[in-house]
């Protein structure tokens, strides 16, 4: 079975946004991401932002970029439940290590922290509906 039917066939609540919904929060939200990353990636390369600033979003990326070969490649509800709150709480993280450095660019995670966090609330219930 695919991806999209092993997805499909998973007992969801049902305030479940559409997956055409999904896609289209995260278009919107990776040019942010995009954008945002790169100018900390680089600054913290010029040393003009410390390391501190730069690690959680790397974790971020990093937890954000597994999510979805977790869910659908290993199809494991748990650790993508886990991987998920890892990226819900760098991204919280990441704006308070990045706010008296630049907080445009911290205000400008706040999207990307609702969207996560609607995200993770329906990973986990999505987790324990279909345990065991």
């Amino acid at each position: 079975m695919d991806f999209m039917e092993w997805y499909t066939a998973l007992a969801k609540p049902s305030w479940t946004p559409d997956p055409t919904f999904i896609g289209t929060m995260w278009s919107i939200l990776y040019p942010i991401i995009i954008v945002t990353f790169a100018y900390v990636f680089v600054q913290g390369f010029r040393k003009k932002l410390p390391s501190s600033v730069v690690v959680p979003f790397v974790v971020n990326l990093i937890s954000n970029v597994t999510f979805t070969p977790i869910q659908f490649g290993l199809r494991n509800l748990p650790l993508t439940s886990f991987a998920i709150l890892i990226c819900w709480g760098t991204i919280i993280w990441m704006i308070i290590s990045v706010w008296d450095h630049n907080r445009l660019i911290g205000i400008a995670q706040l999207p990307y922290l609702a969207w996560v966090s609607v995200a993770a609330v329906l990973q986990l219930t999505i987790t324990f509906m279909n345990l065991g």
